[in-house]
Parts: structure tokens; sequence; C-alpha cells
């Protein structure tokens, strides 16, 4: 089915992407990584907070904590200390994740100069991470999912099916907009390098679509007419996720870590409203006047199959000292069964789909000079999306960068570093979808920060 979009135009301050694809499945699929990780390729299965001896460590205070909500085992590693003399919790970092995305998104039709650009600021997570005990964490969070939000006019030619004649022409728009969402808890527990943890949270989200046709015809007037449709969804989502760290040298600087992630397949409630009308321009205002309501219900129950994924890797990681940098290569793959996935019994343009990541990082040694606490990453990923037009699949590459900035109290570093210590991570991503097989190819490039800000907590002080 060849037929060319004509995309309408957007401008910056109304922050809305415009993406034709966002109208399959549940929307164009967020980023499902930390953006400490997005810079290296989004890798994350085997990533979590390195090992530590505690405030004696040299490395404390120069290391990068962030809570990593793709695997929930990591949460296992927050820096903790425990009682010499008891199992208890003597102090532990706090953490305080906070992420936000700035896009720059263009679109363009195949033998087609022309070309369509949107911008967009929004919002990626926010999560909270406690160390309870000594190898045991907890997260609490919220962070997007996905997001729907496209606008297209379609000029077109009616024919009759059965003769062939014309009838008339036709201006068709397409809307839709929404999203998913996850607010969730977590925990992650460590048996010495063996660790285990859990996401529970609830999925919730929107499908609202719109289908406005008007014929044209400089004779005949007539109404023009609306398919609607509007959805909610929400049930309880799960997912769990295993680490296992081996150390490759005597002093436990350098360290392989393997991990795997997913989740099962869920079924969510949906709640559904459809709406056919005809309507008509106020000329005074530019509103919609109702005319005639040709058929409504309201409050229809339908479910959302949401597909099983699955996800596995590896770090090795080489942790500075004073003699040396140090540095950390990479590599993940994932994959999600987007055959099963059903919206209110029917099935979409979508197909089971893989991606592998692979990156790393470069850290100097360490000295008493800012640009010895900086870390420097790089990634690349590659794959294939989960739309799938007219039976071709919509490949997917993207390259990134990033670099950690550490917030220091230069006054009172020695204060700043023992106790509070907060990181700027920012993470740059290239990312091009589809091809001249594909009716629309996209690129995006994103420019992500996230604030992790920390502090010592119960911190039990002795008097003499």
């Amino acid at each position: 089915m060849a037929f060319s979009f004509l995309l309408l135009a957007n401008v910056f301050v109304n922050a809305q992407d415009n993406s034709p694809y966002s109208r399959y499945g549940l929307g164009d699929l967020q980023p499902s990584s930390h953006i400490y990780n997005r810079g290296m390729g989004g890798i994350s299965a085997g990533f979590s907070e390195p090992p530590s001896s505690g405030l004696s460590d040299p490395r404390n205070g120069k290391s990068y904590s962030n809570i990593n909500f793709s695997n929930p085992a990591s949460y296992s590693r927050f820096f903790a200390v425990k009682e010499l003399s008891s199992k208890k919790l003597q102090y532990g970092r706090m953490l305080l994740d906070v992420g936000v995305n700035l896009t720059s998104h263009r679109l363009h039709e195949p033998n087609s100069t022309q070309t369509f650009t949107s911008t967009n600021a929004y919002f990626s997570y926010m999560q909270v991470g406690v160390p309870l005990k000594k190898n045991w964490g907890l997260v609490l969070g919220i962070r997007p999912l996905s997001t729907i939000g496209y606008r297209i006019d379609k000029n077109e030619r009616l024919y009759d099916p059965n003769t062939g004649l014309q009838i008339d022409s036709a201006k068709t728009q397409f809307r839709g907009d929404g999203g998913s969402f996850l607010l969730n808890t977590g925990t992650g527990i460590a048996i010495k390098n063996f660790s285990l943890g859990v996401n529970f949270g609830y999925l919730f989200g929107k499908k609202n679509y719109d289908t406005r046709r008007v014929l044209l015809n400089d004779s005949i007037s007539y109404s023009a007419s609306n398919h609607q449709s509007r959805s909610n969804f929400g049930g309880i989502f799960f997912n769990a996720g295993m680490q296992y760290r081996i150390d490759l040298s005597p002093n436990k600087l350098r360290y392989l870590q393997l991990g795997a992630y997913g989740n099962i397949e869920h079924t969510f409630k949906t709640h559904n409203d459809y709406i056919r009308e005809t309507w008509v321009l106020v000329p005074t205002d530019a509103s919609e006047l109702r005319l005639d309501s040709v058929y409504q219900e309201n409050d229809v129950k339908g479910e959302l199959v949401y597909p099983a994924n699955f996800g596995a890797g590896f770090i090795i990681e080489q942790l500075p000292d004073v003699k040396q940098g140090g540095w950390l290569i990479g590599v993940d793959l994932s994959n999600t069964n987007w055959d099963n996935y059903r919206f209110n019994g029917q099935t979409e343009a979508l197909k089971t789909n893989w991606q592998l990541r692979v990156g790393g990082q470069m850290r100097p040694r360490l000295k008493d000079t800012y640009k010895s606490l900086m870390a420097y990453r790089a990634g690349a990923f590659f794959g294939d999306d989960y739309v799938y037009i007219n039976d071709q699949k919509l490949p997917v590459w993207g390259i990134s960068g990033g670099i950690s900035l550490p917030i220091a109290n230069l006054k009172d570093a020695s204060r700043r570093f023992r106790n509070q210590y907060s990181v700027i991570n920012i993470s740059a991503e290239y990312i091009r979808r589809g091809n001249n097989d594909n009716p629309i190819n996209e690129s995006l490039f994103r420019l992500s920060f996230g604030f992790t800000l920390s502090d010592l907590w119960f911190v039990k002080h002795k008097y003499e």
C-alpha cells in the first residue's frame, strides 16, 4: 500500500513529537535504561555499582552511584557498610535519580526531498534507592515506557469499489496521543557474588485515536465524519533479574559480571469508549460542533496482552587506582515477543524483535584533580524495531556517547566526598529507524541529563 504521509507542522513550544509509527502497539518505546548506561549504548544486564570496602576505600566518593532499574538484581550492590559487632547497617548511601530528555525528531519519505522536524523535552525517570542492609537494597520510582503522538493528513480520491468510477476527493486526518507509564518498587539481595532482584509495580496508560474525514466537493456540502476511540489500561506488572560477579584479580579491582533480566507475559484490563459522529467547523472560533452521534458506546471492557521480554549480557571492568586508569566494556542482547501482543483481541503490525548493544567506559587514574573524577563513555546498538509495515521489517541502529560530571564542593572537598556526592550524567544518542524500503525514515537526536544526588544515611554517631 503506497501513499504519501503529509505531516502537520510542529513547533517547539508545543513540545510534541510527530511519529507515524507510534500508531502501532503501545507507541514509540522509551529508553529502558539509566542515562549513565545510555552513554554506553544502553548496556545494563550485567551492570551494577562496583564493589567497595567502605569509607577507607580510596575509590569511595570517586565512583558513580546510580540506580540500574533495568536489572533489579543491581539494587543489592548499593554502597552500605555494616557494623563489625553485628549484621546491622552502620551507614549507607541513599540515592535520588532524576532524568530528562531533549529530542530533535526528523522524518523523511524516500524519493522525496521534503522533511519534517519536531522538538521535544520530557521527563525520563525518577528513582529513589535505599540500602536496607549490606547487600540488600530497595527502590521506588516512576518512568514512561512508551509515547503515542502523531498527526497525519492524507489527500486522496475515492473510487467505487464495484464500478471503479470516481466518487469524490477526500482529506483524512489521523490523530493519536497517549502512552504508558510504570510506577514501580523493587528490591535486590546478594549472597556473596550472586544477586537476585525483582520489580513490582503498576503499569498504566492510554491510547487515543481519531480519524477525521472531509469530502471535498464544490457543489455538494457533506458533513465531516469522526471515528474516535479512547482507551485506558492498567494492571500489576513485575520483572526479575540476576547477576553473578567473578573476580579476575587478587585485589578485586578487575571483575567479570554476568546478568540476565526479563518479564513473563502479562494481561491488563482495558476500558474503551467508541464514538462515530458527524461534525462541522464553527467559523467564529474554529471549534468543532457535533451534528449527529451515529454510534457511541462507553466503558467497553477488554484486555491488553503485554509480551514477554528477556535480556542478558556481561561487563568486564577494571577499577581505577592511584597507579592506573579504569575501563569497562559490556555487551547486551535482548528479545521481546511482540508476536503475542493483543489489544482488545486484535493483532497489529508488530513482530518479535531483538537488539544487540555494545559499549564501554574509560576513567583516569585517581588523583586529587577534578578531571580524574570524570568518566567518558561510548556505545552502539542495532537490531529490528517491533513495528512491521506491509511485512517489511523496520531496522534500527544508534550510536551514543556520554560523560559524568561530579558536582564537587571545592571549598570543602574532603567533607563533600566523604558524605554527600552528586553527579550529572550526560548522554547524546543518534538513532536511525527505517530505510528506503520503508514508507518513512526516522532519525532522532536525543540529549539526556541525569542528576544523581546522594548522601550517607543511617550514620550512627559514637561518643567517647
